[in-house]
């Protein structure tokens, strides 16, 4: 896997539902190496402590091999990127054979895969089109959020080196599966639930999908 673009965002004011809110979403690529702290990116916009950033998501990265799909379903706009909002576009990013829990360094940061990334309204903003919302939560193409166990700088051009592993937890995929499945497999959400890299949000939404049933 490689860095292809490392972005960041100037906050936005955008208008939902008859709110006023600010967001971080859009991001575009910027030339120079960026920060990766222990709780958000240098430089970067986390506007929403709620649900962004914070030790569990500090980052979140998304695959260049998804833009050509999502090029043809959504071919007016203008494509760049950093349109699904990650901090860092990576090619060869594949989220079945990631793992959370996996470690990696690239540039000077060591990170730690933690969740997939579980989209909201400010996804469509993005794209002027709030169907690209439930687009993303119906496909295997989530991206992922990482704790940085070592912060430092990253950038274009950066390898990622795999530094540890274990492949008794769930892929990306398949917790992300977890929320696009009805029903869902019992066995695997409860793995899931147990798995002790998976971020506290994360593991709190699958919980709930576990008392429903």
């Amino acid at each position: 896997m490689q860095i292809i673009s490392t972005n960041i965002a100037q906050p936005l004011t955008i208008e939902w539902r008859g709110q006023q809110i600010q967001t971080g979403i859009y991001k575009y690529g910027v030339e120079t190496p960026i920060f990766l702290g222990k709780e958000d990116v240098e430089n970067d916009h986390v506007l929403d402590r709620r649900y962004h950033g914070g030790e569990d998501k500090a980052c979140y990265l998304y695959s260049a091999d998804h833009y050509p799909f999502w090029k043809t379903k959504y071919p007016d706009l203008d494509w760049q990127w950093g349109m699904f909002g990650e901090n860092l576009t990576v090619r060869g990013l594949d989220e079945s054979e990631i793992y959370i829990g996996d470690t990696y360094q690239f540039g000077e940061a060591v990170i730690q895969v933690s969740q997939p990334r579980q989209p909201c309204f400010k996804l469509g903003f993005r794209f002027g089109n709030q169907k690209v919302v439930d687009d993303f939560w119906s496909l295997p193409y989530p991206g992922f959020y990482v704790r940085v166990l070592q912060p430092g700088k990253v950038q274009k051009g950066n390898e990622f080196v795999l530094l540890d592993r274990d492949t008794d937890c769930l892929s990306v995929s398949q917790v992300f599966s977890i929320f696009r499945s009805i029903p869902t497999d019992r066995k695997l959400i409860q793995k899931a639930i147990e798995n002790q890299f998976l971020a506290e949000s994360c593991r709190r939404d699958i919980q709930k999908i576990l008392d429903k049933r």
